[in-house]
């Protein structure tokens, strides 16, 4: 029953109840005493004149009691003393007028008008009460129930129990819900409901104090700064400062000075404890709903290591949930506790702390949860960019809470740097460990995905390389009580660049066509040399200065050695000795079909594979070019001395077929998917 109780106190306490109650009121009155025969008396009968004033009249009334604290601007000791004057007057000079004519007993119309009126004046007492009353709704609201009375008098005498009743309860209730008590000061304790319902009409203001679009502003401050670091662009905090508009003024101004006083009031009346829980609670909840659901998108933490997208998101939201937390969420909440709990330092660090720990340490048992799943390449750039964001906590953010808090924060920090020093020692075998390693190379002779798979990875740790060194740095190696340096960055992409080489060399002995091997070998390193261009890692401080210069040199011996695998054997049928005895026209035209034969066979064949860079496919022909078409060349001009004018009904191909032949090599679609799931040749 009594948490009915409460809630039912609660309701009335709230001012919309308050201001539909005397606008309605009002209505009801206004029309009531249009209607009833008082009016008539005094006013005579209606005509439009007296309509539209009486129209106007009601139309001011009525905004008054809508808006009371627009017309009460002015709240000076003259506007109020004039107002209480005018008012009494008014009522006065009515008052004498009413007796004077109104001789008939009143009607229904003018018993109700009284009653709404009265009515309505309370409601514009519980109204302005708050914002300093101007001196005259009580009086309005004592001289309506007086009227009430009497009317009810003249009526019949024993109905005057009905007005005195009415009216002790209206003045009862004004009087047990006034908040006169609370600017002046309790003369005594207050009593525990009224603590319960203070508290959570101070609650509900709280909420209402916000700016009602502050969680939609930093949500989309949020969404830029999450577009900012998704272009990999340089990432600059000022998208995300504290001294940002957003922050500078999350409550209206005007209205923090009520919650302070009620603040403070419930300190002195020693229920500190009880405002502050709900306070903190409150407020934990806004940081919840914002930070955890919204922002963090974690309702549990679960990261499974066969959902790698998912897990990949949930890192990437925690690092842009955690910037948010410390650069807007917590000196939000920080300001607003210094502005309830002024002069209450004590109380404003113990709250802001309740406040912000709780969420904080959810962030943290999600950074954990990350480090403890199965070792793989993902969850190094993961766990990285986690550390990125924690390592803001600097001794700011420290300041602001307990050492526990900081020392979680620090343990988390280094159990992030060992497990991410650990994973980028083991990358090279993380890396290649993976199913996709194990596919078999493509068809046609394209790259294989594993030089994708590593070269990608190269690029994202290319992005944290200044986070890796410090991590190698901050937490070295310990084996045995010796410091183990063996690891450093550019050694380790060197070593996985090597073992790339090898991996590629021993996948390309799967093909069972030499010429094919040295063409996927082609395809791979030009791969790797424009993916290590791509990411700018083309100096002697990551590979080296020798690696490109090498790396060009081992593409042309692979050109080299796809030519004698490929064209040799046709060439040699294109060999022909003038001093040779056995040379024939018999010979020579078998040659020529030899030649033919092969010919297209082979461009047949190699117009299926793939050469996907066109520098390289041009490279990779014109290498043949330079020496099939002089070879042919000289070859028909001997088969035409030897046959004559007989030479053309054997000549399959001039020069100029042949060279288009050759221009229609390695053109297989790069986009068909047979190119990438098709098996070897």
């Amino acid at each position: 029953m009594m948490p009915i109780l409460i809630q039912i106190l609660r309701w009335l306490m709230q001012e919309k109840v308050w201001r539909f109650v005397g606008f309605a009121s009002a209505i009801v009155g206004l029309v009531c005493y249009a209607l009833s025969s008082s009016f008539n008396y005094l006013f005579g009968e209606w005509n439009l004149s007296k309509i539209i004033l009486y129209s106007v009249i009601s139309f001011i009334i009525c905004l008054m009691i809508l808006y009371p604290k627009v017309w009460q601007s002015s709240r000076g000791l003259k506007f109020k003393a004039h107002t209480a004057f005018f008012v009494l007057t008014l009522t006065s000079v009515y008052s004498f007028i009413y007796d004077k004519v109104v001789n008939e007993k009143p009607d229904a119309y003018s018993l109700i008008s009284c009653a709404a009126f009265a009515i309505m004046s309370l409601s514009l007492s519980r109204q302005t009460e708050r914002q300093t009353q101007c001196g005259f709704e009580v009086d309005l609201l004592y001289f309506f129930l007086g009227c009430l009375i009497v009317q009810l008098m003249k009526v019949k005498l024993q109905l005057a129990v009905v007005g005195v009743g009415f009216s002790y309860f209206v003045i009862i209730f004004r009087s047990a819900f006034s908040s006169s008590a609370a600017r002046n000061g309790y003369a005594g304790l207050p009593s525990e409901n009224s603590v319960v319902v203070e508290v959570d009409s101070l609650l509900t203001r709280t909420l209402q104090l916000e700016n009602p679009n502050l969680m939609d502003m930093i949500l989309e401050l949020v969404k830029k700064y999450r577009e900012e670091k998704t272009r990999r662009i340089f990432i600059q905090w000022k998208l995300l400062e504290p001294n940002h508009a957003i922050m500078t003024d999350p409550i209206p101004s005007g209205k923090i000075n009520d919650i302070r006083e009620i603040a403070k009031l419930m300190v002195g009346a020693r229920v500190e404890e009880e405002f502050t829980n709900k306070y903190i609670s409150n407020r934990r909840g806004f940081l919840q709903e914002l930070l955890i659901n919204k922002l963090l998108g974690l309702q549990d933490i679960n990261i499974d290591d066969d959902n790698v997208k998912y897990a990949e998101t949930m890192a990437k939201n925690w690092s842009i949930a955690f910037d948010a937390a410390l650069c807007i969420l917590f000196p939000i909440e920080q300001r607003l506790c210094d502005l309830v709990f002024s002069g209450i330092s004590s109380t404003a660090a113990r709250c802001f702390t309740d406040i912000c720990e709780e969420a904080i340490c959810q962030m943290l048992n999600f950074a954990l949860a990350v480090t403890d799943g199965r070792p793989s390449a993902w969850r190094l750039l993961n766990i990285i960019e986690i550390y990125r964001s924690l390592s803001h906590f600097g001794p700011k953010y420290q300041s602001w809470f307990p050492d526990s808090l900081v020392t979680k924060v620090i343990a988390t920090l280094k159990r992030l740097g060992e497990t991410s020093r650990d994973l980028f020692m083991e990358l090279d075998n993380l890396t290649f460990y993976v199913p996709i390693a194990k596919q078999v190379s493509p068809a046609y002779g394209l790259y294989h995905p594993i030089t994708d798979h590593v070269t990608d990875y190269l690029d994202s740790i290319h992005c944290s390389q200044k986070m890796l060194e410090e991590i190698l740095s901050k937490y070295p190696k310990v084996v045995a009580s010796e410091v183990t340096t063996s690891c450093s960055f550019t050694a380790q992409i060197k070593r996985m660049i090597a073992l790339l080489e090898t991996e590629l060399i021993a996948k390309s002995k799967n093909y069972k066509y030499p010429a094919m091997q040295h063409l996927f070998m082609m395809n791979n390193r030009k791969r790797i040399e424009q993916m290590l261009n791509k990411i700018h890692w083309n100096s002697s401080f990551y590979i080296g200065d020798d690696w490109f210069p090498e790396n060009q040199a081992k593409i042309q011996q692979h050109i080299e050695l796809y030519h004698r695998n490929s064209w040799s054997k046709v060439i040699r049928f294109l060999k022909v000795d003038s001093n040779e005895l056995g040379v024939t026209q018999e010979s020579l035209i078998d040659k020529l079909n030899l030649f033919n034969i092969h010919f297209e066979e082979i461009c047949s064949e190699q117009s299926m594979w793939l050469v996907y860079d066109k520098e390289l496919r041009k490279e990779v022909i014109e290498s043949v070019e330079n020496t099939l078409l002089p070879a042919y060349g000289i070859f028909m001009g001997k088969f035409q001395d030897f046959l004559g004018n007989h030479a053309y009904k054997y000549i399959e191909y001039g020069l100029f077929e042949i060279q288009d032949r050759l221009s229609h090599l390695f053109l297989v679609n790069s986009k068909d998917d047979s190119f990438v799931s098709g098996g070897l040749l």
